[in-house]
């Protein structure tokens, strides 16, 4: 009985802990995507063309979290653990990246099947007349994860309480920063 509640307990808390992983991810995305559709919006605007497609920036930043917890649990990118930390987090934002390229072509591919659209119509607008934006799509994807990535790796590297407890309560020691300035030679 009493395995059964830590079991049922340990259950809740990683419920509750992929829960608000879930909704960062997507807050994350969100204000990312958000963004560009903004400047979007606001190019076409000085042209006469009113958009807005708020609705598709929340639409991509939640199938982009589920995607990230997905490739999360399967462990991409956990290969250069006691390496620099720059190796991880390029070996980890890559490695996502190829899995949200290769998730968002499925997506592409059943939207466009739910449209009545064939694949090969679908695959063949994208590479197409769509290659560049389909190519800045990627880019701007890559410089949104190296961030995100670097910082879950410096979690892993620190801990997620001692990282979380500097940035939001215990500041750097102005002799501790010092110190580091000299012996990095800044």
């Amino acid at each position: 009985m009493a395995n059964e509640i830590n079991t049922k307990t340990t259950l809740w808390q990683r419920a509750i802990r992929e829960l608000k992983a879930f909704v960062l991810l997507t807050a994350y995305f969100y204000v990312t995507f958000g963004s560009v559709i903004f400047m979007k919006a606001a190019i076409l605007h000085t042209h006469g063309i009113h958009y807005v497609a708020w609705g598709s920036a929340i639409v991509k930043a939640v199938l982009i979290a589920k995607f990230m917890l997905v490739g999360r649990a399967l462990k991409i990118g956990e290969g250069y653990k006691g390496q620099p930390l720059i190796w991880p987090t390029l070996h980890k934002a890559f490695g996502f990246l190829l899995l949200l390229v290769i998730m968002t072509a499925i997506e592409e591919a059943v939207v466009g099947l739910f449209h009545h659209r064939s694949i090969s119509a679908m695959v063949g607008e994208l590479i197409g007349p769509r290659l560049g934006e389909s190519v800045a799509e990627i880019v701007f994807l890559l410089l949104v994860l190296i961030p995100f990535v670097a910082f879950s790796v410096l979690a892993d590297a620190l801990g997620e309480v001692r990282l979380q407890k500097m940035f939001f309560t215990e500041p750097m020691p102005l002799e501790q920063n010092s110190r580091s300035e000299n012996t990095t030679g800044v």
